[in-house]
């Protein structure tokens, strides 16, 4: 029986191979300057089926210091005004998908007690009033899939924050008041999908829309052409087949607001995925 006949075998896999080097990662230190921002695209739960996928986002998170934390925005929550999720040790997740096999149901990322980030983002996010903590609110598929393989040690403490809107100038002002944890050795993600078409999936031949908006937005990070990113109805080439929805897209411009100079952009992955890209992005 392989690995993929076993749903989320691929991550036991990854487990009984990863764990020992997952939990002598070095530490994050000042001395490392501060830490990129990231764009993840996450995947549903069958990404836990596919072992090159989760073996880049474990190369990906090992090729960094281990975060003293991690900041994670993800497609799958919208909550205005912005929003924690709980912080509480060994949370449960928040199983925010439907018609998979029941095992997916029944996986567990219990990470360390996060009151202090909560605290930390709290004082960030709250200059025009409170922010409210949704205390029995765990990560959503978007936060936990990536994490699970990245750090599977389930040893840092993570909180999610919610999407104040779909707006693309809303995520990239939330990126730029997050943009200091870097410096604190707080890992900072946007996780969406830098395309997000079910339509191809139907019909392989769109593929060629997808492929284009790829193209067209990897130019305009690395170019730093901001005003393109959150324009991008009017701007991106295959738009309305990558992105029928802007949920998935939006992150990218947290990411974006949270990194210095999006020039610096490197994708740590670089394919696609039944018709879709899976880039995900590193930028300092």
């Amino acid at each position: 029986m392989t690995t993929r006949s076993v749903p989320a075998g691929a991550y036991d896999a990854l487990l009984a191979r990863a764990l020992p080097q997952a939990r002598t990662q070095r530490a994050w230190e000042p001395a490392d300057g501060p830490l990129p921002a990231l764009f993840v695209s996450h995947g549903a739960p069958p990404t836990l089926d596919d072992p090159q996928w989760l073996d880049d986002l474990f190369r990906w998170g090992q090729s960094m210091p281990k975060p003293r934390a991690i900041v994670v925005v993800s497609a799958h929550w919208e909550n205005a005004p912005v929003a924690l999720s709980a912080s509480a040790a060994g949370t449960p997740l928040y199983y925010d998908f439907g018609g998979f096999h029941p095992r997916y149901y029944t996986l567990r990322y219990a990470t360390p007690d996060a009151t202090d980030l909560a605290r930390r983002l709290a004082g960030t996010l709250g200059s025009t009033g409170g922010v409210h903590q949704f205390v029995d609110r765990g990560l959503d598929h978007g936060a936990f899939i990536p994490l699970m393989a990245m750090y599977p040690a389930a040893d840092v403490p993570v909180v999610q924050v919610s999407m104040p809107s779909l707006d693309p100038q809303a995520l990239l002002t939330l990126g730029r008041r997050l943009k200091e944890l870097r410096r604190e050795g707080i890992l900072v993600i946007g996780s969406g999908f830098m395309t997000h078409s079910f339509a191809v999936m139907r019909d392989p031949r769109l593929t060629g829309y997808n492929a284009a908006f790829d193209e067209w937005a990897t130019d305009a990070v690395t170019r730093g052409d901001v005003d393109a990113l959150t324009d991008f109805r009017a701007k991106a080439p295959g738009v309305e087949v990558a992105h029928p929805t802007a949920d998935h897209y939006v992150p990218l411009l947290l990411t974006v607001g949270a990194a210095d100079d999006p020039t610096t952009a490197t994708s740590a992955i670089e394919r696609m995925t039944f018709g879709n890209s899976i880039r995900s992005l590193r930028i300092d």
